[in-house]
C-alpha cells in the first residue's frame, strides 16, 4: 500500500529508485497537499517533511480518494482483486523482442508508438501490469510512467523493465484520482480498461484531465453500454453452467496458455466492479474538460477504420444517430474484445 498518512514507508535495500524520477522531479507533487517532491535516494520527500518510500524499487505514492456524494469508493476493492489477479500476465514474454511483437499484432499500440512524438513525457493511468508502458518505453526519445493502484502488478511491471534494461520509463503506486503530478505536466495521457472499474468514472477522467499540458492528447478505453452486452450474457451463462460454456468467448477457446486463459477469464468474468459508457457520454466528458475530440476506435461516424491511418487528426464525431448505428454495429459483431472502444481528445485550452 502507499503511504495514506505521508510518513515514511520500507525501503528496499535496493537503493536508488530509477533516475527517470530524477530527471521528471520538476513534475512530481505530493498526492496529499500538492507540494512538490524530490528525490532522496530510495524515497521521495516534499518540503512539509512528508516522505513516500518504495517497495522493490517502486514509489508508495498512493493515498485514499476523498468521499464524494453520489460515489461509492470501489478502489480497495479492485486492488484486492488485481492484487489476487494481475492481467495481463507475462507468460509468454521472454524478451523486449517477445513484447515487441505482441505489441505490433494488435494494431492501437503499434500505432501509438509510431505516432507519439519525439520528447513525448508519457503518462499510461492503471498500466496493470505494464505491458504498454514497457513497450512505450523502449523507445530512446520519449519518458513514459506506468502508475497503477496493484503493487503485485507494478512488480511484475518493473520486473521485466530491469530484466531487459528498459530505461525510459519507470512505475509507481497511484490513485488515478489523485495523481502524483503537477497540473499541465503531461504530453499524452493514456487509460485504457481503467475508469470502467472505478466509483466515478467521469471524476477519474477529469482528475487525469488536469495532468494534461494545453495541446496534449488523452486516450481513453472503455466498456461500450451496447458492445459489453455479450460479455455480461456469457457472464451468466458461466455462472450457471461453468466450464461446458466457455467455447463462447473465443479466448477461452482458442489460447493454448493455460495462465492467460485464466487471466482472461478472471478479468472479464470475476471482476467484482464494472461499469459501461456511451460515446456520446465520454463526448460529454471531452466537452466538461475542455477537450476537443480527435478520433476514436471503431469511428464515431461510421467510416472505416484503416490501419495506417493518424490516431491524432481531427475526424467527425458523427451525429448523433451514426454513434448508436456504430455501437449497435460493435454488438451485431460479438463485442469483440470484451466490447471496448476507444477514443481520443486534445486538451484545448488551460484548467
Amino acid at each position: 500500500m502507499g503511504s495514506a498518512t505521508g510518513t515514511l514507508q520500507p525501503v528496499q535495500a535496493d537503493g536508488e529508485l530509477p533516475q527517470l524520477f530524477r530527471d521528471l522531479g520538476d513534475i512530481l507533487e505530493c498526492p496529499q497537499t500538492g507540494e512538490p517532491l524530490r528525490l532522496e535516494g530510495g524515497a521521495l520527500r516534499a518540503g512539509s517533511g512528508r516522505r513516500y518510500g518504495a517497495t522493490d524499487g517502486i514509489p508508495n505514492l498512493f493515498v485514499p480518494t476523498a468521499a464524494s456524494a453520489g460515489h461509492v469508493d470501489v478502489t480497495e476493492m479492485v486492488k484486492a482483486f488485481y492484487e489476487e489477479t494481475p492481467f495481463p500476465n507475462y507468460d509468454d514474454l521472454d524478451s523486449r523482442d517477445s513484447l515487441a511483437q505482441k505489441a505490433r499484432r494488435s494494431i492501437f499500440p503499434a500505432m501509438l508508438n509510431a505516432q507519439i512524438s519525439r520528447g513525448a513525457i508519457v503518462l499510461e493511468a492503471g498500466c496493470g501490469t505494464g505491458q504498454l508502458t514497457n513497450f512505450l518505453g523502449m523507445a530512446p526519445y520519449r519518458k513514459v510512467i506506468g502508475g497503477d493502484i496493484c503493487l503485485n502488478s507494478l512488480r511484475l511491471a518493473k520486473a521485466f523493465r530491469d530484466r531487459y534494461s528498459i530505461r525510459n520509463n519507470a512505475f509507481l503506486q497511484m490513485n488515478l484520482f489523485r495523481p502524483p503530478f503537477r497540473d499541465a505536466s503531461f504530453d499524452i495521457v493514456v487509460s485504457n480498461g481503467v475508469l470502467h472499474h472505478t466509483g466515478d468514472p467521469a471524476g477519474g477522467f477529469a482528475a487525469l484531465a488536469r495532468k494534461l499540458k494545453v495541446g496534449g492528447i488523452i486516450v481513453v478505453g472503455l466498456y461500450n453500454s451496447y458492445a459489453r452486452l455479450p460479455t455480461r450474457w456469457r457472464r451468466t451463462l458461466f455462472a450457471r453452467f461453468g466450464e461446458s460454456l466457455y467455447f463462447l468467448d473465443s479466448r477461452l477457446r482458442d489460447s493454448a496458455n493455460a495462465e492467460r486463459r485464466r487471466a482472461w477469464f478472471m478479468d472479464q468474468y470475476r471482476h467484482p466492479h464494472e461499469s459501461s459508457h456511451s460515446m456520446d457520454e465520454v463526448l460529454g466528458w471531452f466537452a466538461e474538460n475542455d477537450i476537443a475530440f480527435l478520433s476514436g476506435i471503431p469511428h464515431l461516424d461510421e467510416t472505416a477504420f484503416a490501419p495506417d491511418e493518424a490516431l491524432f487528426a481531427e475526424k467527425s464525431p458523427g451525429s448523433r444517430f451514426a454513434r448508436l448505428s456504430t455501437q449497435l454495429g460493435m454488438l451485431l459483431r460479438g463485442g469483440a474484445d470484451g466490447g471496448l472502444f476507444i477514443m481520443i481528445g486534445r486538451k484545448a485550452k488551460a484548467a
